[in-house]
């Protein structure tokens, strides 16, 4: 199978460099800078699996028809990937791997919805400056179809080819949770406000309170809404109602204590590490879509709101807030009272 995989960060690489080791086809498609960076030095990954350097395809544009494109870019990029590849692609399977609820809708926009799967990224990785992966921690990669379901042996061959770099589970309910796995990044924010890694910040018992009172907003947008969560693998529901019903502190403890333990490298996050590559942050896309919920079903979510500015802000002064000031702009908020 010809595998393209279009976005060369933290999972792009990872995904291309893993599949390359099977000894299956597949080239990258990635920025100028990552391009010179793998065709001089290789693409070098190190973390769960040990240190080691691959020979992998890359060029910015796709060169050849795969039947199968692994869509790995930022939501946000998702658009102008697809306009400079859509030639090549057009009967092509395309995964998509992205963060939050709106990648499969964008996709479809260009392309046929019985052509799309969509999928859930539970391994981490990251990604500071080309070239360079460091895979944090393992985990599986969940697939299911976004729309009507079809050609059911289209999703078994995928499987069977995504499982040999990581397991694979086969989802019935894809949209369940992936609205769940935006509870499990929405507090990649807070690394990103303050430019430390996420085992530095969720120390702090006070900001550990913050990301009780992100999933508290949240749950309940969530429910008025009537979304249905479902639970992902290591990662049940009862994660976030256990944790959000306990008194604050206790909650924070606990979720100090689990964010410190994910990774021995140090963890910074999707948003932040946009961020540190001067690059937009895919953070309408999460927290973004809570907030998006809230206008939708007449309510307000002033947390994720304030959070969602500090972001942003961050993005266009090129400066990150300081523990005091982040607690300054959310202490009134009801959640944190």
């Amino acid at each position: 199978m010809h595998i393209g995989v279009i976005g060369s960060g933290a999972i792009g690489c990872l995904v291309a460099g893993y599949l390359k080791l099977k000894q299956e086809d597949v080239s990258l498609v990635g920025r100028t800078d990552t391009v010179k960076a793998i065709r001089e030095n290789g693409l070098q990954i190190s973390g769960a699996r040990g240190a080691f350097r691959v020979e992998v395809k890359i060029a910015e544009q796709l060169n050849y028809i795969p039947e199968l494109v692994i869509l790995a870019t930022k939501t946000q990029d998702i658009e102008d990937a697809l306009k400079d590849n859509i030639s090549l692609i057009r009967n092509a399977l395309v995964l998509t791997t992205q963060n939050g609820v709106q990648a499969d809708n964008l996709v479809a926009k260009y392309l046929p919805r019985e052509n799309i799967i969509s999928s859930i990224v539970m391994f981490g990785s990251t990604c500071l400056e080309p070239a360079k992966v460091v895979h944090n921690f393992e985990g599986s990669w969940i697939i299911g179809y976004p729309f009507d379901k079809q050609k059911p042996q289209r999703l078994s061959d995928l499987s069977q080819l995504l499982n040999k770099i990581f397991p694979v589970e086969v989802a019935e309910d894809i949209s369940g949770m992936k609205f769940l796995k935006i509870f499990a990044n929405a507090n990649n924010c807070l690394p990103a406000i303050l430019g430390k890694s996420m085992q530095e910040v969720f120390s702090d018992p006070g900001i550990s309170r913050i990301s009780i009172a992100i999933w508290k907003e949240a749950l309940e947008i969530i429910s008025k809404a009537g979304i249905n969560l479902v639970s992902l693998p290591g990662f049940p529901v009862e994660n976030i109602t256990k944790l959000t019903s306990m008194p604050v502190d206790q909650a924070a403890a606990v979720f100090s204590q689990i964010m410190q333990n994910l990774s021995k490298e140090p963890l910074y996050g999707s948003i932040l590490q946009s961020i540190m590559r001067g690059r937009s942050s895919e953070i309408d896309y999460i927290n973004g879509e809570f907030i998006r919920l809230a206008e939708g079903n007449n309510i307000y979510a002033p947390l994720n709101s304030v959070l969602v500015d500090m972001v942003h802000q961050v993005e266009k002064n090129n400066r990150f807030y300081s523990k005091f000031e982040l607690i300054e702009r959310t202490q009134g908020i009801a959640e944190l009272k």
